[in-house]
C-alpha cells in the first residue's frame, strides 16, 4: 500500500472524499466514551448512534485503522497530527486502570467473564453487546497505527491492552473459553496473531490459538459448510485469523479453514457484486434471496482481506477476479460521492435504494469498515515477488519497489475504455517476468504490445507472462475486449443481471415515491417505505446486445430497446458505483413472450401485500432489527431453523422477551405474529413443556396462544387484534411472549404490526 499512489480516475476521487470523512470527526468525541469508562469527565461529548450505546468505542478504533492507512498513501500531516494525539489520549485513560484496560464501554463485563461464571448469547456477553467485536477495534487500530505510521506509543498501548486479556483469560479453562467465543468476538485471533508477529512474544500466539472459535473453523477444515443460518460478518475474522495462524505455524488445518471457507463464500453464497449474507446472516448454498438487507458492507470488506491473504499464498487470478468484482461493484460503490456516507446493507430488492449513515449519529459497523474502504484501494494492484510483477488491476496508479529499483506506472482510463499502458521509468536488472491478469470477462482474446510491438499473448493460470530483459522507457501496452453479458442468480434461471466487463450495471429507476432523504441515523427506517413497480424485461437474454446499446462513449452508460413490461418501457442501465440518491434494481426478470404471458411474481407480489400493511417488523434472533427495537429478555433462546430458512426466539419457565414497537397512534393496530407449523409439545432436559403462553402489549394480555403442531413443516401467520385503548396516542408500545412454568413461548419467527386485519 505505501508503495503505490493512486494517479487519477474513480478510486482516486473517492479516496479524497473518504479522506474528508476522516479529517472531519473529532477525536474527543470518538475518545469520550472512553473516558466515561473510567468515570472521567470527557472533553467533548461523545457521538450518537451506536456510540451512544454498549458497543461505543468501536468507532476510534476503526477510525486509528483508517487515519494510519489514509495518512501512508497521502501524507497529510493534518491527519498524523490528529493520529498521534489519539494514541496520546488512550494513553492517558488507560493509565487510569490498574488492569491496563481501556475501551469504550466500562471492564465489568470482563470481570465477570474473567470468573469463568459468566452470560453468553450470540450477540451478549457479561451482560454487554458484543464487548470483544468491539474492543477488537481498538486493538486493531493501534497495531496498524504501529505497523503504518511507527507509532511506539500505540505498541506500549496495545501492548498492555494484550497483557491485560492474556492475565484475564488465563482463569478461564479451554471449555470456558470456547463458551465466551459463542458471543460475537471480531478478529480477536487476528489481532493476538499480529501482535504477535511484532513482538514475537509466545503469549500472544498462544492468545491467538485459544481465541479461534472451533465450533466453526473445525467443520471448515474438514471441508464441511455448516454455515447455514450463521450470522456472516461474526465468521468471516475468525478466518482471517486462522489465515495468519497458518502464516505464523506453518499447520495445515488453518489453510484448510481459509480455502474452503473463500471458495464456499465467493462461489456459491455470493450475489452480483460480490457481497453475501441477507439479514446479516449466511442463507442456504445457493440461494440468492433478494431482499432490503443483502450484502452487509463490512462481509466484503473482511472477505477482501481474506482474499488478499490468500493471493499472498498463490498467485490464483481467481482471487483477483472475486476481488475486482467485489471492489467496484461493493465497496466502491458503497460510499456516497457527495457527502462521503456509507452504507450498511446494498440493497437487492428490486426499486428500492442504498441508505447511508449521517455524519455524527450512525457509527454502524459499515460506517467504521466504511471509513477504512477508501484507504485501501492502493492494495492488490500489484503484487511483486523476487524477480516478477503481478499486475492485477487496471487501476491509473505508480508503483514503486520497497529499494524503488523499479517504478511503474500505469495510465488508463479503464472501465470507461478498454486501453491500458505501462510504462516502467526505472527497473531493476533482477526484474525477469511481468505477469498480466486476463480477466474472466474478456469479450475476446486479450492484446499485449510491448514497445509498439505485439506480442504472443497465450494466457497461463489466468495470466500472460511476458519474459525479457527490461529496461527503462519499456511499455506494455493492454487492449482488455470488453462487451455486455449476463449474470444468471443461482437459484432462478429467469433471475437476471447485467454487466459490461467487471462492472455491473444498474437499472436507474429515478425519485419516485423517493424518502425525504436516504441519509439517516437509523438505517431500518426505510426498510417499509413503499417500492415502485419495477419493469419486467421480455427479451432473449443471449443476445443480449442486440436490445443493450451504449449511448455514450465517453461513459458506461446504456439503454434498452422498449422491452420493458407492462408498458413498452426503455430502461437506462450505469455502473452501480455511479448510482446514488435514486431507485435501482441489480436483478431483472428476463422472460421470453411465452414466459411472460404465463410469469406471476408470486413472493413479489406476496411482500408488496405485507409491506402496504406493515408498520413495523422485528426478525427475532437477528441482532440489528433485536437491538433497534430494545429487546429485554430471560430464559430465553435463539436459533435458526434450516427447514424454515429463518431464526427464532423462544423463552421457557416463567421466562419472557420483549420488543418495541411502533403504531399508529389513532389507528385500529393488529399483531402479525409468525410461527412453524410443527411446533408442539417438547421433552427438554427431562422435562415436558407444553408451548403454551400469553403475548402482553404494554402488560396488558391480548391473547393465550397454544401451538399443538397442526400446520405442517411451513412458516404460518397468526393475526391478534390490538385493542384501540392501549394504543390510542401512542407511537410505540411494548410486545412481549411470557411463559409460564413448565412452558414455552414460542418459537416466534416474525413479529410485526400491520394496520388492517390478516386472515
Amino acid at each position: 500500500m505505501r508503495n503505490v499512489k493512486l494517479l487519477n480516475g474513480i478510486f482516486k476521487d473517492s479516496q479524497e472524499k473518504g479522506k474528508e470523512y476522516l479529517s472531519f470527526l473529532d477525536v474527543d468525541r470518538l475518545i469520550a466514551p472512553c473516558y466515561e469508562a473510567q468515570n472521567q469527565e470527557p472533553k467533548m461529548p461523545r457521538y450518537g448512534g451506536w456510540e451512544a450505546t454498549q458497543i461505543a468505542g468501536h468507532s476510534i478504533g476503526h477510525w486509528l485503522s483508517a487515519a494510519a492507512a489514509m495518512y501512508v498513501v497521502t501524507k497529510d500531516e493534518r491527519l498524523l497530527e490528529k493520529i498521534n494525539y489519539a494514541v496520546n489520549e488512550l494513553e492517558y485513560v488507560q493509565r487510569l486502570d490498574p488492569e491496563g484496560y481501556v475501551s469504550g464501554f466500562p471492564r465489568r463485563c470482563f470481570d465477570q467473564v474473567f470468573s469463568g461464571e459468566f452470560e453468553v448469547g450470540h450477540f451478549s456477553l457479561g451482560n454487554s453487546w458484543v464487548p470483544w467485536y468491539s474492543i477488537h477495534k481498538i486493538y486493531a487500530g493501534l497495531i496498524d497505527v504501529y505497523s503504518l505510521v511507527g507509532n511506539e506509543r500505540a505498541l506500549e498501548v496495545v501492548i498492555k491492552l494484550a497483557d491485560w486479556a492474556k492475565r484475564g483469560t488465563d482463569h478461564l479453562s479451554d471449555e470456558q473459553f470456547q463458551r465466551m467465543l459463542i458471543c460475537e468476538h471480531g478478529g480477536m485471533n487476528e489481532a493476538m496473531a499480529d501482535l504477535y508477529t511484532i513482538t514475537k512474544n509466545q503469549d500472544y500466539l498462544e492468545l491467538a490459538i485459544r481465541f479461534c472459535h472451533d465450533a466453526i473453523l473445525q467443520p471448515l477444515a474438514n471441508g464441511i459448510d455448516d454455515l447455514e443460518g450463521k450470522h456472516a460478518n461474526t465468521q468471516i475474522p475468525k478466518v482471517i485469523g486462522a489465515a495468519k495462524l497458518y502464516e505464523i505455524t506453518g499447520d495445515e488445518k488453518y489453510r484448510a479453514m481459509a480455502e474452503f471457507f473463500w471458495n464456499e463464500v465467493t462461489k456459491f453464497r455470493s450475489y452480483i457484486i460480490g457481497g453475501n449474507s441477507i439479514n446479516e446472516h449466511f442463507g442456504p448454498v445457493g440461494q440468492e434471496k433478494l431482499g432490503i438487507q443483502t450484502t452487509e458492507t463490512c462481509n466484503t470488506y473482511n472477505m477482501l482481506k481474506l482474499t488478499e491473504i490468500l493471493y499472498r499464498w498463490e498467485q490464483k487470478a481467481e482471487y483477483m477476479d472475486f476481488y475486482e468484482k467485489a471492489l467496484y461493484n461493493h465497496i466502491l460503490a458503497s460510499q456516497d460521492p457527495d457527502s462521503g456516507m456509507k452504507t450498511y446493507f446494498i440493497s437487492s430488492q428490486p426499486g428500492h435504494f442504498k441508505v447511508y449513515c449521517s455524519a455524527e449519529n450512525s457509527f454502524w459497523c459499515c460506517t467504521g469498515t466504511g471509513m477504512e474502504n477508501p484507504t485501501l484501494y492502493n492494495r492488490n494492484i500489484y503484487f511483486h515477488n523476487n524477480d516478477e510483477v503481478f499486475v492485477n488491476l487496471f487501476i491509473s496508479s505508480e508503483w514503486k519497489s520497497n529499494d524503488e529499483g523499479i517504478i511503474l506506472k500505469q495510465e488508463t482510463q479503464f472501465p470507461n475504455c478498454e486501453k491500458v499502458l505501462l510504462q516502467f521509468d526505472k527497473v531493476d536488472p533482477q526484474l525477469k517476468q511481468v505477469h498480466i491478469r486476463v480477466p474472466y470477462w474478456l469479450s475476446d482474446d486479450i492484446s499485449i504490445l510491448v514497445n509498439g510491438e505485439k506480442v504472443n499473448a497465450v494466457p497461463n493460470n489466468g495470466y500472460v507472462t511476458l519474459k525479457r530483459s527490461w529496461a527503462k522507457g519499456d511499455s506494455v501496452e493492454i487492449i482488455l475486449p470488453m462487451n455486455l453479458h449476463t449474470y444468471t442468480a443461482k437459484d432462478d434461471p429467469n433471475k437476471v443481471g447485467i454487466l459490461f466487463g467487471p462492472v455491473v450495471l444498474a437499472g436507474a429507476l429515478g425519485k419516485e415515491n423517493f424518502p425525504e432523504s436516504d441519509i439517516l441515523d437509523d438505517h431500518l427506517k426505510l426498510n417499509n417505505h413503499p417500492l415502485i413497480d419495477v419493469p419486467n424485461l421480455v427479451a432473449d437474454k443471449n443476445i443480449l446486445n442486440e436490445w443493450v446499446r451504449r449511448v455514450d462513449e465517453d461513459s458506461l452508460t446504456f439503454e434498452t430497446d422498449a422491452i420493458g413490461q407492462p408498458g413498452n418501457v426503455k430502461v437506462k442501465l450505469i455502473p452501480f458505483y455511479e448510482l446514488h440518491h435514486q431507485r435501482y434494481t441489480l436483478y431483472w426478470n428476463v422472460l421470453d413472450e411465452e414466459a411472460y404471458k404465463l410469469f406471476v411474481d408470486e413472493e413479489k407480489e406476496h411482500n408488496d401485500r405485507l409491506r402496504k400493511m406493515t408498520v413495523d417488523f422485528v426478525q427475532p434472533g437477528e441482532q440489528q432489527p433485536e437491538v433497534e427495537h430494545g429487546i429485554k429478555s430471560s430464559n430465553s433462546n435463539s436459533g435458526y431453523l434450516n427447514v424454515a430458512e429463518s431464526r427464532w426466539r423462544d423463552c421457557r419457565d416463567e421466562g419472557f422477551f420483549s420488543y418495541e414497537m411502533a403504531v399508529e397512534a389513532d389507528s385500529q393496530m393488529y399483531l402479525l405474529v409468525t410461527y412453524f407449523g410443527n411446533d408442539r409439545t417438547i421433552f427438554l432436559d427431562g422435562k415436558l413443556y407444553e408451548r403454551n403462553f400469553d403475548i402482553l402489549i404494554d402488560g396488558t394480555k391480548i391473547a393465550e396462544q397454544n401451538l399443538g403442531g397442526n400446520n405442517s413443516d411451513h412458516l404460518f401467520d397468526i393475526s391478534y387484534e390490538i385493542p384501540l385503548e392501549i394504543t390510542k396516542g401512542k407511537t410505540k408500545i411494548e410486545v412481549k411472549f411470557a411463559s409460564g412454568k413448565g412452558n414455552i413461548a414460542g418459537g416466534i419467527y416474525g413479529v410485526r404490526i400491520v394496520n388492517r386485519h390478516e386472515e
